[in-house]
């Protein structure tokens, strides 16, 4: 395995050879590139995919292993320059296989690889490394993605932006503010643009959070819509894998790659005749005229400049010709469903990790128990950084003993309380003829790191999507007076990702707040030539 520490491929100065001269041609930021726009640059011939990956190495380089340090990669991909080669070699000779032909994607080290480890973020589980892609991994690269590393995050999908195996990771807008979990490696790394596309999970805002902290787009995708299968499991019952980018561009054109029914997971049957596979085609700046949206005071007043920030993006959505309306999620709903959540999620996870572990070998866990007695074993710093992580290892303790899936405490929420917030959501939009529900993704600006809640912020909503398996898009709203990003949700019935994509494009395209964090500042000669 190529380590953490001794798997960077490229330094800054490998990059400032020759790049992008095309003086009649107009110049994009590299933090600012869509997809959109690179395959412009490949098609003109003014960036090649080797080109690309080799910026978005050094931008790994600067800021991840050294400058500030932002700790989001856990390791690098020690074949992507060769793959991208071959992928621009097979461009001149075939063509593009699709719109991420040659584009460099990073994931959360919870989705399956072949050829690099699957940890899970955890040193129980150091160096696995799976026999196969999970679905939507080989879907990428099927695509002609390249799949450039693996990224930190809370361990085992739960807990704070803190890993035994990968340590804890910054926020690139304040060194000292969480990036949020689970998806934080993510985040973080989008935001600092060391690639352009990453992959995120999301069991009770894990997508989300780390979005709305790190001021980037990200969806959280109807459950059913991408396959689970080959992601080390959390709660399969609220489960999902989604996209996070800079824009709604590039999360509409990820998703549309990575759709489709996979036997491996019947989940995807719920989405038959209702996916498509290509969101880009919804994305329209006018959407926002004429369209009634839901404002959930509900999850308002925990910080006033995020209640500032909603309100100006409220003003910007009727300057574009909507009607807001104000809705409220009914107090028993609102004080059950955290209580609702851990019910299903944390059995679940008892029982469901064990059918993912069969899989590795004689050296690995095999049980939440056995996950429980080796922890013991792990008291103190490595050299590396790896080390003890009792948040999350204490919790191993709650969810052995939170009952098997058989008990009336898991059913009855999973047939009886879940059916109930489906259906109170499905009539507030209904009642009000709403195209979607909006609200602040995080009540709260991102906290210190530490004084960082080991959970979702219970003052949010975003548990009531994972709840309902209804989708949320997130997309940057503006920043606290500290200079801390707001990130609004745009949440709507069972797959209606093509209205809530039009949407939030709409606003985003309304408003433009999206920036480089002040920590991963743009590198000498990053820029991209746009025809």
């Amino acid at each position: 395995m190529a380590s953490k520490r001794s798997c960077g491929l490229a330094t800054v100065a490998a990059l400032l050879i020759g790049y992008f001269n095309c003086a009649r041609a107009g110049t994009v930021d590299f933090d600012a590139a869509t997809v959109a726009d690179l395959n412009q640059a490949f098609k003109a011939g003014t960036l090649t995919s080797e080109q690309l990956v080799q910026h978005c190495l050094a931008r790994v380089e600067a800021y991840d292993r050294q400058g500030p340090k932002i700790n989001a990669v856990i390791m690098l991909n020690p074949k992507a320059l060769e793959t991208a080669r071959a992928l621009d070699a097979e461009r001149k000779s075939k063509g593009p296989r699709s719109p991420l032909h040659g584009v460099p994607v990073l994931l959360k080290d919870n989705f399956d690889t072949f050829d690099m480890p699957t940890t899970g973020g955890s040193v129980l589980l150091e160096n696995w490394i799976p026999p196969d892609d999970a679905f939507v991994v080989k879907k990428l690269r099927d695509a002609g993605a390249i799949i450039l590393g693996k990224l930190n995050l809370s361990e085992f999908a739960s807990g704070t932006a803190h890993s035994s195996l990968g340590g804890q990771t910054l926020n690139p807008h304040d060194l000292m503010r969480t990036p949020s979990g689970s998806s934080s490696g993510t985040g973080a790394a989008i935001a600092a643009a060391y690639a352009p596309i990453g992959l995120g999970t999301d069991t009770g805002g894990s997508i989300r959070g780390p979005s709305s902290a790190n001021g980037i787009v990200g969806l959280k995708p109807t459950h059913g819509l991408m396959s689970r299968d080959g992601i080390i499991p959390l709660a399969l019952s609220f489960d999902t894998g989604g996209p996070m980018a800079r824009s709604v561009y590039d999360v509409a054109v990820a998703l549309g790659v990575m759709t489709g029914i996979d036997s491996a997971d019947p989940a995807t049957q719920k989405s038959k005749g209702k996916f498509a596979t290509d969101y880009t085609r919804f994305l329209k700046a006018d959407a926002l005229k004429g369209a009634r949206i839901g404002i959930a005071r509900d999850f308002l007043g925990a910080d006033p400049d995020v209640d500032w920030v909603m309100e100006s993006a409220l003003e910007s959505m009727r300057k574009a010709g909507a009607t807001i309306v104000d809705v409220s999620f009914p107090k028993w709903l609102i004080d059950s469903k955290p209580e609702f959540y851990a019910a299903v999620r944390r059995p679940e996870f008892a029982a469901q990790i064990s059918q993912y572990l069969a899989a590795t070998g004689p050296a690995y866990p095999k049980n939440i128990q056995e996950l429980i007695e080796r922890s013991n074993d792990v008291r103190s710093l490595r050299p590396g950084g790896a080390g003890p992580n009792p948040i999350r290892w204490n919790l191993f303790k709650k969810e052995a003993e939170s009952g098997k899936l058989d008990d009336y405490r898991y059913l009855s929420v999973r047939d009886h309380a879940l059916p109930m917030v489906r259906a109170v959501v499905e009539g507030i939009l209904a009642a009000e003829k709403l195209d979607a529900i909006v609200y602040p993704t995080s009540s709260r600006r991102p906290p210190l790191i530490a004084e960082a809640p080991p959970s979702p912020d219970s003052a949010s909503a975003v548990d009531i999507a994972n709840l309902t398996g209804f989708p949320d898009l997130i997309v940057p709203a503006g920043f606290t007076t500290d200079d801390l990003p707001v990130g609004i949700s745009f949440f709507g019935p069972a797959f209606s990702e093509p209205k809530l994509f039009a949407l939030g494009y709409s606003f985003e395209q309304a408003t433009r707040v999206r920036r480089l964090p002040v920590n991963t500042p743009q590198l000498e000669n990053q820029s991209v030539t746009v025809p």
